[in-house]
């Protein structure tokens, strides 16, 4: 047959290269973790019982190598390529690849050169690609893991023409200051829900959780300067964790603190603080020594996905319990928040949907309001209506003061509507009243911290939980930000020093450990700011606000029914956005399937088992029913003559997160599976990233403090 049919027209040699930022296939996002998608057609079905598609045909034209970022060399016969007769023109880039060009030589990286993917050498340096085979890869080989620059995908889309700032971007001090300050404003339900939760239940007073908050938005704001500037660089916010919500709670409601004395509220906190910088660091030296490298090699999609979905699937038992204790704020609260943070249905004739929809597509200052502040915007207009309801008497019953407990005690007309009269009003808190205008967080102003070796060892292995999470969201947001991967050097590095910051928040007394909160990756998506200056203003932004005692007396005044409410939606977020790394592995794999089953499963049914033994139907317990799954240490099935070993299985066991861990890490490393299919996490060579001007800027320490540590390769790029 002729040459001149397009059935067997010849591939062009690899001169003239492609253009550095020419387009990627539609399906090119997920080749980065080597997963080969069974639905687009371009492979057949294997034996993960998924549906076979015939194949599609294949394109006349030469496929770009998605490495070398240019047009594949075909195999040469007798020292020419085969079947080369003539080279097409050179393609003309486009203003888009000129864009995408510039911002490479920006970085200094020469017009010549070209980056292979994921840290990979560059193409002259790699040896001639080996003629291709097939354009299915065997299930069992190695899959070459590639990072493209062109990405396509729900929350990870091509970052040149997504982001309106990348990681080292800085377009003036009033954009980044109001950049920064949207970033906290969003984050703001995961920075201030925790202390509304723990503060109550050890027995502190409102201006006890007031001067918690303050100190959290202080601590939460040195941390996060520190880890931009020496962690991982990410534009990643620390704060307070859900994943040290459960062990929190667990301590709190030990045996040895029933029937105290005094001020339980300094007594437990001291307990904590304890058990909290003993556990920060054994995470610091976790990552500073290098073994984080190690372990990271375990910690894969399959794993993370279970275990941070079950942190937010635990608290099931918390959530909508107490919202129906005022049903008509809570349930309020929570449809405010869903429908500023999705899209309406079109299919309903209803005018308030429509309406619901438009104000989602408000936008002032090209900011879309309604969705990027979903929850501070609902809370606030739930807040505003309770208070008018209060103002108006709904929740006023003659001959009943909420302030005089004895007064509803002697009446039955009272005791039956007392609950109603704590939950529903706004007014019943002081302690926007009672705190100061100003207030300095210092460390230990709690006292100083009781080490206790058994809530030590609890808090050690709830740090090792923490650091999984931040495994997926290091590598999630710098698809989105940065230039490539953080290598494993990197990584150890930020999890040492969310280690340090762990320990601070211990010393300071925020009641639970400081980490990368997972929010914060959808954060960066919906916002499109990936700019680390701008969370550092942002940061020092919430240090200023801290010293301010009167904003931790407003948050603290928040009535309890809209922190449950708020709680539901984060942590149904929060269990969404940890199934969402399945989509860096073959989520359709019945292997993948039965990991994550059998994890959610066990995560939820093992605790249960611990939580319900030993205590009959009709015992009278004396915390809330809310409260009941974290008193397992007083009666769960672990028995023996050593206390504390009982306390430490029991508690560890009885937490969801610990027991998916357990069980997707066990499966995910014996159940046979292809790097593909399994969806390992890519990070960047450190040797190529040494040489990458690129790689350099976007992780490398300040102020030449790399030179000072260029010894520990194992923490540095």
């Amino acid at each position: 047959m002729s040459n001149s049919d397009p059935k067997t027209r010849p591939r062009p040699g690899p001169w003239p290269p492609a253009p550095e930022g020419s387009a990627m296939p539609a399906s090119s996002w997920a080749k980065r973790t080597g997963f080969r998608p069974k639905f687009s057609g371009e492979t057949n079905a294997s034996d993960s019982g998924q549906i076979s598609l015939p194949p599609r045909q294949r394109e006349p034209d030469a496929q770009p190598d998605l490495e070398a970022g240019r047009v594949r060399q075909v195999p040469a016969v007798n020292g020419e390529p085969e079947g080369e007769k003539a080279l097409p023109p050179p393609p003309q880039p486009s203003d888009k690849d000129q864009s995408v060009k510039k911002r490479r030589d920006s970085d200094g990286v020469p017009k010549s050169s070209g980056h292979g993917a994921n840290g990979q050498a560059p193409a002259s340096a790699l040896p001639a690609d080996p003629p291709p085979q097939s354009r299915r890869p065997v299930r069992n080989e190695e899959v070459v893991d590639v990072l493209p620059q062109n990405v396509d995908d729900d929350g990870l889309v091509n970052r040149h023409s997504h982001m309106k700032y990348e990681l080292r971007d800085t377009p003036g001090l009033v954009p980044i200051g109001l950049y920064g300050f949207q970033h906290y404003l969003s984050m703001l339900g995961s920075l201030i829900l925790i202390p509304l939760v723990i503060v109550p239940a050890m027995g502190g007073t409102h201006e006890d959780t007031a001067n918690v908050l303050s100190t959290v938005l202080f601590v939460s704001g040195v941390t996060t300067l520190l880890h931009t500037s020496f962690g991982s660089r990410l534009p990643l916010i620390q704060g307070p964790s859900f994943i040290y919500l459960a062990p929190a709670l667990a301590i709190i409601n030990s045996p040895e603190f029933r029937g105290l004395n005094g001020n339980n509220f300094k007594h437990i906190m001291k307990e904590l603080q304890g058990a909290i910088i003993i556990g920060s660091a054994f995470q610091a030296i976790l990552g500073y020594s290098g073994l984080m490298s190690l372990i990271s090699r375990l910690i894969n999609p399959v794993v993370v996905s279970p275990t941070i979905a079950a942190v937010g699937l635990s608290f099931y038992s918390y959530g909508f319990p107490l919202v129906g204790t005022c049903l008509e704020i809570g349930a309020v609260q929570i449809l405010l928040v869903v429908t500023f943070s999705l899209n309406i249905a079109k299919a309903s004739y209803s005018l308030l949907p429509y309406f619901l929809q438009y104000l989602r597509k408000i936008s002032i200052f090209g900011h879309r309001v309604f969705l990027i502040y979903a929850v501070p915007l609902g809370l606030a207009i739930t807040w505003a209506a309770a208070f008018l309801l209060t103002e108006a008497g709904a929740y006023s019953y003659k001959g009943c003061d909420i302030h005089v407990p004895a007064s509803n005690i002697i009446s039955e007309h009272c005791r039956k509507h007392v609950s109603r009269m704590k939950h529903c009003r706004v007014d019943t808190s002081h302690a926007l009243k009672s705190s100061p205008w100003f207030r300095f967080p210092y460390p230990l102003q709690w006292g100083t911290p009781v080490f206790t070796w058994k809530m030590a060892i609890v808090m050690c292995v709830v740090s090792i939980i923490a650091s999984v999470d931040s495994v997926g969201s290091y590598h999630a947001s710098s698809l989105l930000v940065a230039s490539r991967p953080p290598t494993p050097g990197v990584l150890s590095r930020g999890i040492g020093l969310e280690g340090l910051s762990s320990v601070l928040a211990g010393l300071w007394g925020t009641g639970t450990g400081s980490t990368t909160l997972t929010e914060n990756v959808h954060t960066i998506a919906v916002t499109k700011m990936g700019s680390r200056r701008a969370v550092e203003l942002g940061a020092c932004i919430f240090i200023v606000l801290s010293l301010v005692g009167k904003v931790g007396g407003f948050i603290a005044s928040i009535p309890e029914v809209m922190v449950a409410a708020l709680l539901c939606f984060m942590w149904a977020m929060l269990a969404a956005l940890g199934l969402s790394n399945l989509r860096y592995s073959e989520a359709g794999s019945s292997r993948n399937i039965i990991i994550v089953g059998l994890s959610l499963f066990f995560s939820l049914s093992v605790p249960a088992y611990f939580q319900q033994y030993g205590i009959s139907p009709n015992s009278n317990l004396s915390v809330p029913s809310y409260f009941q799954p974290y008193i397992v240490a007083s009666h769960g099935p672990f028995r023996s003559s050593y206390g504390g070993l009982n306390y430490v299985l029991n508690t560890l066991l009885s937490l969801h997160m610990v027991v998916a861990f357990l069980v997707a890490v066990i499966l995910d490393n014996t159940v046979p599976g292809s790097r593909g299919e399994r969806g390992v996490y890519v990070w960047s060579n450190p040797e190529v990233a040494r040489r990458e001007p690129a790689i350099a800027k976007d992780y490398g320490l300040p102020f030449r403090i790399s030179r000072v540590f260029r010894w520990v390769k194992w923490v540095g790029l």
